[in-house]
């Protein structure tokens, strides 16, 4: 019998993927409506959750990912325009100088968006709706049919105005790898759209032009000479990774995994279990700033990695001992609410959203690929996803995301960054995110027993 309300008894609810077996009482259960008054004996009172507790339907994930899909659909639009006349233009014929993208609130081609693009991609696969990827697919295509006049343009003059400036001549990794990624992912799930001169030219740039070190670790020369940025880590290897499934040539992979051998080598706080966001080799002590987002993109880079690197590549066990090491630091320090603090090991910060979500993809995503125990696992990410999910707004928007962010010295750079729904770092992660947890709940079951969320393992 289906059941609306709860009641006296024994009752087991299974419902797509999800399976919980409770103990229902004669007041409600419920994570935000607790009944406990004087009358409650004390083994039946509920627990106040700042957070809803327990798996979220697979609908209700999709809701989610739904009201931020039609947010951007609607904010990001994929034509081009006169920027004098402000007129859509007719055809590709009549680029000149005064054409720019539709104005919108997003960049389409900031490497925010590369994570946003990887995010749709993902969300069509989890979900079976095609309306994700589509939105992915219309822009690369966009950015792929202009591309060939800007390019010629920009042999001429190096000037010419282009909206793709940065991606057709990069000066450093920000301008295009995230985008580079999700365009090889984009193609190897069959997009018809000419990507692979742009592909080659921003692989060139990661592999022969970028600044490094002289053991060729990837750096750059702000704010500090010869400074290694956390964040770079997904700016970088995650392209060299997915030209190494695309090309099949080994030196994608052996740049990729030389990299996380050395930004780990010297970042990684192996007591704590986390990343210092910036390293400068002149620096005789190296101020430890655990900045969240940053060590976002460390563990997605880990598991983008493993996602594509053969189980027989020598570095390959290498970078899963420190996926496995981050992923259990990182877990440690996860707040009651299922956040993560903007300094994730200074609990006086604000929580962040963006870094959030980007520790629930990865972690999720590591369950469902066997990098991790998943029962140990599972019910924090479960928590970690309803935590994001109450910063995506009615509009879409996502609340609680901390602005672009340099590398700072001091704590107050960290403590006092601003938030914004229109920092664009927060909208792919919570995509990713979402996507990945419904992925995970198609594969396993989960109880609540005695309101603790566990894996039910499945025989």
């Amino acid at each position: 019998m289906k059941m609306n309300h709860l009641t006296t008894g024994f009752k087991t609810v299974k419902k797509l993927g999800i399976a919980a077996t409770l103990f229902v009482i004669p007041f409600s259960v419920s994570a935000q409506e607790p009944v406990n008054d004087a009358t409650t004996p004390l083994h039946f009172l509920q627990p106040d959750y700042p957070t809803p507790y327990g798996p979220k339907s697979i609908q209700e994930i999709k809701a989610t990912l739904d009201k931020v899909y039609t947010f951007l659909e609607k904010t990001t639009p994929a034509y081009m325009v006169n920027s004098k006349t402000k007129q859509e233009l007719k055809s590709l014929k009549e680029l000149d100088e005064n054409s720019i993208f539709a104005p919108g609130s997003f960049r389409l081609t900031s490497y925010e968006w590369g994570v946003t693009y990887a995010g749709m991609l993902l969300a069509t696969e989890a979900t079976g709706d095609h309306k994700y990827a589509d939105y992915t697919n219309k822009r690369l295509k966009l950015i792929a049919d202009i591309a060939p006049f800007y390019k010629k343009q920009l042999d001429k003059n190096k000037e010419y105005p282009s909206p793709i400036h940065g991606f057709l001549i990069p000066h450093a990794l920000d301008d295009g790898g995230a985008v580079c990624a999700a365009m090889i992912k984009a193609q190897r799930a069959g997009l018809k759209a000419d990507l692979r001169p742009l592909i080659d030219g921003f692989m060139d740039y990661i592999s022969n032009k970028e600044f490094r070190l002289t053991d060729g670790t990837l750096a750059r020369n702000r704010p500090h000479p010869n400074t290694l940025w956390l964040d770079d880590m997904f700016m970088s290897i995650p392209a060299l990774a997915q030209m190494g499934k695309l090309t099949g040539e080994v030196k994608y992979y052996d740049d990729a995994v030389k990299q996380v051998k050395q930004f780990s080598e010297r970042m990684f706080n192996s007591q704590k279990g986390i990343y210092m966001h910036g390293w400068v080799q002149g620096m005789e002590e190296h101020p430890q700033f655990h900045w969240a987002r940053a060590n976002g993109w460390a563990v997605m880079t880990l598991v983008e990695l493993l996602e594509t690197l053969p189980k027989d590549h020598p570095g390959y066990n290498m970078v899963l001992n420190q996926l496995k090491a981050h992923i259990k630091g990182l877990v440690a320090y996860q707040d009651g609410t299922g956040f993560w603090h903007q300094l994730i090991d200074r609990n006086d910060t604000f929580l962040e959203t963006s870094a959030t979500a980007i520790y629930t993809y990865s972690i999720a995503k590591a369950i469902n690929r066997g990098y991790i125990d998943k029962a140990a696992y599972a019910p924090a990410v479960l928590l970690a996803w309803n935590a994001v999910a109450t910063k995506v707004n009615d509009k879409g928007q996502v609340e609680g995301t901390c602005v672009g962010t340099g590398m700072g010295f001091d704590p107050a750079f960290y403590y006092y960054r601003p938030i914004n729904t229109f920092a664009a770092h927060g909208y792919g992660p919570v995509i990713l995110a979402g996507s990945e947890i419904i992925l995970m709940l198609k594969n396993n079951e989960f109880e609540l027993n005695d309101s603790s969320v566990q894996l039910k393992i499945k025989k």
